[in-house]
């Protein structure tokens, strides 16, 4: 029996009677049979929880075997929907077998803790019925018994087929500030809903399902847009992502710019901020929106006349100018200029003081990680799926390539590495990369020359073009901590049971970690596409995500806990969601990998082209003020890693990467010295 349990159990024989008669057809109504109702074997009837429907529930005997069988009908001989009801208050996993007349359909069903033994929660399973009556078992298969089960409801079969990838998109109708975007149409089991419009990883819009073209309007006069476009079903179901095709507005026949900004006046400056205001400009159509500038690098855009500048590093001088911008990107003569010296820097945690190239000629470098020794680090490529060994002095030696990878015309591919604790005996290193099927954890040999072996510990992570997440990290506790994106399908953010849109907390033989919060794989959900990872000197867990086109955000990663998307991007005061710690606008940063160095997260940005520095505030769950170094100096930073016993971080280009455009081969690795 459960815990502080006092009911005996009983065996008893009841045929199932369903409670809720079927109403229309079976394609649209469920119906519902309660377990007190059926056959028992090794449980009881209990009322002692509060939350169940019906007369009671079933109280599963903690034994291997016991089980509760439904007699059910079906109109018509096809797959179904079982929802299987249920309460489970210890932190342990009840898996159960389910059989079908006698028939296992699926085995070792995952029903894990729900908080506490009043607290409900949903199973769903498709499973092949007969026409008329069938015999549904739910057999316990370890020790602990089954969860408690209120009742099983019968229905159409959950829809789990995405659509077919749509056709080829063209641009026709191509003006200065929109176009027509067609494509060739998905298919799908059920029906198309709907279809998604991106721009890279960025939704543009969204057309009906029964359409194959899409006006766009307010887009930018003479630029680019790499479109592609997902398919998805009424289920929520995404395609994989059309081909892409680029598309370029014509050229703005404004050419007329605004007239230049008024007098530009700075005040109230801090040691991370200040205050900057000026006149306004007068264009011929209309101004909309001024850049403030360090020479002709952008610092921040605004559409007013006045705006604090934030993320300023502390003690340093800054000689600023304003230009203002119409819709076609005539650009105004610059203002005057102001100088100013920030405050001095605070003394806790330090500050990046120097940095230098300690390796180049590389091609995407995504992921960093250290061996044990500190020695030489394992650096991978993300599109040719290359392994390299890097010393101190920035030697590389490649040691091989991760098998059956492969790209996503994005950002799938090789990503994250991380090397197991234990490597001086077992020499594990693991990887997350992009396969056929989607993406994976895998586990290979590395004897410090040669990578060998190749064993697959975790499948069944959905894959797209974009959204693929792919850190990897040991924590303190020796488990391997993975991020994983939700596959541009933002619903399998919020779905527990769903791989994608999580953080992952794992065992180095590809088993979920004892003590997750779910009884499965998932450690946190609610994620979009995050892509840093780093534990605090306290053994704390913090998350650098990409947003959508709102905020980015830096969160602190608490098991269990939902982080929002895709109800919240940014902060929100939704009920049950997790705020970030801090957040961006996503032209100024667009983070990657983050690192911590005497307190201070450090995060890389890529389209922000800049490393931002943020300190945590002692050890409490807050941060202080974000700032900002080397933007728009050294192009796309993607992998920020600490250098082991030393007060410095590798920092990481991808400037060769779809948004960079740089040729192969330009891609760099810094040192960054923190005093």
């Amino acid at each position: 029996m459960k815990p502080n349990r006092t009911l005996p159990w009983c065996l008893s024989l009841v045929l199932a009677v369903p409670l809720v008669a079927l109403t229309g057809t079976a394609a649209q109504a469920a119906t519902d049979y309660q377990a007190e109702d059926a056959t028992i074997s090794q449980g009881a009837v209990a009322t002692n929880h509060t939350g169940y429907t019906g007369t009671g529930f079933v109280d599963y005997t903690n034994i291997t075997g016991s089980y509760v069988e439904f007699t059910v009908s079906a109109a018509t001989a096809g797959t179904s929907s079982l929802a299987l009801r249920y309460a489970n208050g210890t932190t342990v996993d009840r898996p159960m077998d389910l059989s079908v007349n006698g028939t296992v359909v699926a085995s070792g069903v995952s029903f894990p803790a729900t908080t506490d033994w009043n607290t409900w929660a949903t199973k769903s399973v498709n499973v092949p019925l007969d026409a008329g009556s069938n015999k549904i078992r739910a057999t316990a298969t370890t020790a602990n018994g089954g969860p408690n089960l209120d009742r099983v409801s019968v229905g159409t079969a959950a829809d789990t087929q995405a659509p077919s990838r749509p056709g080829q998109p063209s641009c026709s109708a191509i003006g200065e500030d929109g176009l027509t975007l067609s494509w060739g149409a998905s298919t799908d089991n059920v029906g198309v809903a709907a279809y998604d419009l991106y721009e890279h990883g960025n939704k543009l819009g969204e057309a009906a399902g029964d359409a194959t073209s899409k006006v766009l309007t307010g887009l930018s006069p003479n630029t680019t847009y790499n479109l592609t476009v997902i398919a998805r079903d009424a289920a929520g179901n995404a395609s994989q992502a059309s081909p892409v095709v680029d598309c370029t507005t014509r050229p703005s026949s404004d050419t007329t710019p605004p007239g230049k900004p008024g007098t530009l006046t700075s005040s109230n400056v801090t040691a991370t901020s200040a205050d900057l205001s000026w006149g306004a400009s007068t264009d011929d159509k209309a101004v909309v929106g001024y850049d403030v500038r360090s020479d002709t690098t952008v610092y921040k855009s605004v559409t007013g006349t006045a705006t604090t500048l934030t993320g300023l590093a502390c003690n340093s001088p800054y000689t600023l100018n304003v230009v203002a911008r119409d819709a076609a990107g005539n650009v105004s003569p610059q203002s005057n200029t102001v100088t100013f010296t920030t405050k001095a820097c605070a003394t806790d945690g330090g500050v990046p003081s120097s940095i230098g190239t300690v390796s180049s000629g590389w091609t995407i470098p995504w992921g960093t990680y250290w061996m044990p020794d500190g020695q030489t680090a394992l650096v991978t490529e993300r599109d040719d799926f290359r392994v390299w060994k890097v010393t101190k002095d920035g030697t590389r030696t490649q040691v091989g390539t991760v098998p059956n990878a492969v790209t996503t015309n994005g950002e799938g591919g090789l990503l994250g590495v991380a090397v197991d604790p234990k490597w001086a005996t077992n020499h594990y290193v693991y990887f997350m990369h992009t396969a056929s099927e989607g993406n994976r954890v895998v586990r290979m040999t590395y004897d410090g020359s040669s990578l060998t072996d190749y064993t697959i510990l975790l499948q069944g992570i959905k894959k797209n073009r974009y959204h693929n997440g792919g850190r990897l990290a040991f924590g303190p506790d020796g488990y391997l901590y993975v991020s994983t994106g939700e596959a541009q399908t933002p619903d399998l953010a919020q779905d527990k049971t769903s791989l994608n849109g999580k953080i992952l907390r794992m065992t180095t033989d590809g088993k979920a970690a004892p003590g997750n919060p779910f009884g499965n794989y998932v450690y946190s959900y609610g994620h979009r596409n995050p892509q840093g990872l780093a534990f605090d000197r306290n053994g704390r867990l913090w998350e650098a995500e990409f947003g959508n086109s709102s905020k980015d955000e830096l969160n602190l990663i608490k098991p269990g806990a939902n982080y929002g998307w895709p109800t919240c991007e940014g902060s929100c005061s939704v009920s049950g969601m997790t705020n970030p710690k801090a957040t961006w606008n996503v032209s100024e940063a667009s983070p990657s990998g983050i690192a911590i160095v005497r307190n201070v997260v450090y995060m890389a940005s890529l389209r922000g082209e800049r490393l931002w520095r943020i300190p945590i505030t002692g050890d409490t769950e807050n941060v202080g003020t974000p700032t900002a170094y080397y933007v728009g100096t050294y192009g796309r930073l993607r992998t920020v890693t600490k250098v082991p016993g030393a007060d410095q971080l590798w920092l990481s280009t991808t400037n060769c990467d779809n948004n960079g455009g740089a040729a192969d081969g330009s891609d760099k690795i810094f040192k960054v010295s923190i005093n």
